[in-house]
Parts: structure tokens; C-alpha cells; sequence
């Protein structure tokens, strides 16, 4: 039984990395099934991992939470601490979908500090990109090249050509300007990248973004295009919300299923929001609100792609756009 429960366990990860969601899931709710059945209860925490997992990357950000708490109750009082490891890499895939980057970054960190690879945690390797990016998207450039400069200090690029891709792709994103544009190709030109659509599909959106920013345009979207096309795939709708900004913001129109609607924002989101459109900088919004300023950024992160924008410069319009839509009552 525990070799079959094994089996499980590894088939069920390995389904979730070749996207494969459907059939992780499955196996995931079987393992569960037999631990019950059997009173094999020590592994199920493992099979609520990959369940929440699943759930994070497609955007049922409360299922995810609820299987990470089931997780965390059971493994602290009985020191099972590794456990918590698994439910914080799921929780900061949870909050990178929903766009709320200072959790993902706490939950990373946890997993492993910024410019360590924490030894004997192996799933620290798989939380590396997340980091990375939370980081980035929070301000914290020092942080992010301190762990891309660990991930390639470290063997783990050694160890399997996804995780050379991550480490790859985690260079790319700490290299300023055109300089990481080779890092993203060489990321992507890694021998059949098409084994891990999800894990690909971000260092495409990245890459997307980076071009973008440059002016490429064109090739901006052939990236994200693609990348698109793979979370649809996929069924990471958070993803696809995500990228559907970005080609909208290179100039080209996204599938009309898959643009983001109106989102209401919060009061608090709101407020900074109509800060921002006058002009003021994260600085003065923080003294205004008494808040950090880092805490500004965050905040501004969410609010861009509930509004269907990339840049503050847009926000003027939107707000405008979003007033009208709330006078009329939609």
C-alpha cells in the first residue's frame, strides 16, 4: 500500500508539472481515498498539496487556502514541518495569480530566505522564480539578484533541465534591459520546453513583458501570444487575465473571452488609485496614508490589472472609464 501511495504521490506532482491538472487532481483525491480508507492519514498532506497547487494556478485562490490550512493544522502540532513548506509554495503561487505580490514574496521567503537556496528543502528549488518575481514586483531588486545569483551559485541547474530554465529565466529577470533578452532565449531553447507548459508560459510572459517594454512590439507579442494560448490551455485563468493586459497593452486586442472585465476595487485600492492619477509619487501617498511606500507599490500592482492597465500613466482614463461605468450602473 505505501508503495502504491508513493506512486501516487510522485505520478500526482509530475501531472502538475506537464499540465496535465485534470489528471493530477484525480490522483490526488485517490491517494486521499486510500489514506482514509487505509488510515495511511501520516500522507495526506501531501495529496492536499497537490490539490492546492492545482487550485492556486487556476485562480481558486479559496479552495487553495482552505487545503494549505488543512495542511498547516495537522503538520504543526505534530512536527511535521516540511509540510509547511509545500502548503507556503502553494499559498505564494495563490497570491502571484491574484496579483497580491508582498503575500507571495512573505510565503516564498519563508520557503526559502532571498539569496539562499535552503539546503535540504528541495521544494525551495521549485519556489525560486516565485520569489524572484514577488520581489521584483515589490521593489526589492537587491533581493531578487541576491536568489537568482544563489539559484546559479548553487547545483540545482544541474540537476534538471526545468530547473536550468528557472535559474535561467530568474537571470533574465535581474539583468536590466536588453543585456536579459539571451538569458529569455536561452531559458526557452532548452530541450523540450513543451514538458512544463505552465512553468514555460510564464518565462514567456516575462520575456513578453521585457520586449514590450524595449519597444519590440512584434516580438512582444509573438511571446505573449503564445504564452496566452498555453494558460488558456491550461486553465490558469489569473495567468490568462495577466497576459490578455500585457497584449492589450503592446496593441493587439485579446480573444474577446478572455479580456478582463470591469473589477471593483477595494475602498482602500481605490483611494491610492486616484492618488496616483494626479500625479503624486508612492512616497506622498504613503505619508498621506500613513502606509510604506512599499506597501503603495504593492497595492498599485493589483490595481493595474483590475483595471485592465500596465502603467500609471494609464490610470487617469480608467478611473474615468470605470466612474462612467458606475454612474450608468454597470
Amino acid at each position: 500500500m505505501r508503495r502504491h501511495l508513493g506512486a501516487l504521490m510522485h505520478l500526482g506532482l509530475d501531472y502538475f508539472h506537464l499540465g496535465r491538472w485534470e489528471d493530477a487532481a484525480e490522483l490526488a483525491a485517490e491517494g486521499l481515498a486510500l489514506c482514509e480508507n487505509h488510515d495511511y492519514r501520516f500522507f495526506a498532506w501531501y495529496f492536499h498539496y497537490i490539490q492546492a497547487a492545482v487550485a492556486a494556478a487556476q485562480g481558486d485562490a479559496e479552495t487553495s487556502a482552505a487545503l494549505t490550512e488543512e495542511i498547516v493544522r495537522w503538520a504543526m502540532p505534530r512536527g511535521t514541518y516540511g509540510a509547511r513548506f509545500f502548503a507556503c509554495h502553494a499559498r505564494a503561487l495563490a497570491a502571484l495569480g491574484s496579483g497580491d505580490f508582498e503575500t507571495a514574496y512573505q510565503h516564498a521567503c519563508t520557503l526559502s530566505p532571498p539569496g539562499t537556496v535552503a539546503p535540504y528543502v528541495p521544494i525551495a528549488m521549485w519556489g525560486t522564480m516565485d520569489l524572484v518575481e514577488a520581489a521584483l514586483r515589490t521593489g526589492r531588486e537587491k533581493e531578487a539578484a541576491a536568489h537568482a545569483a544563489a539559484m546559479r551559485a548553487s547545483s540545482m541547474a544541474a540537476l534538471s533541465p526545468r530547473l536550468e530554465m528557472l535559474v535561467l529565466a530568474c537571470e533574465a529577470l535581474t539583468t536590466p534591459g536588453w543585456p536579459g533578452l539571451a538569458l529569455f532565449e536561452q531559458a526557452l531553447s532548452l530541450s523540450a520546453p513543451e514538458r512544463w507548459p505552465f512553468d514555460v508560459a510564464r518565462v514567456r510572459l516575462f520575456y513578453g513583458e521585457r520586449l514590450r517594454r524595449l519597444r519590440a512590439t512584434a516580438l512582444s507579442r509573438d511571446q505573449l501570444v503564445q504564452a496566452l494560448e498555453a494558460f488558456q490551455r491550461l486553465g490558469a485563468k489569473p495567468w490568462v487575465a495577466r497576459t490578455a493586459v500585457e497584449l492589450r497593452a503592446s496593441g493587439q486586442s485579446a480573444p474577446a473571452d478572455v479580456r478582463p472585465g470591469p473589477v471593483a476595487l477595494t475602498a482602500q485600492e481605490l483611494q491610492i488609485a486616484r492618488l496616483a492619477a494626479t500625479g503624486l509619487t508612492n512616497k506622498q501617498i504613503a505619508e498621506r496614508l500613513m502606509l510604506s511606500h512599499r506597501t503603495i507599490g504593492t497595492h498599485l500592482y493589483q490595481i493595474y490589472p483590475k483595471l485592465g492597465i500596465t502603467s500609471r500613466a494609464a490610470l487617469r482614463d480608467a478611473l474615468s472609464e470605470l466612474d462612467a461605468r458606475s454612474a450608468d450602473g454597470r
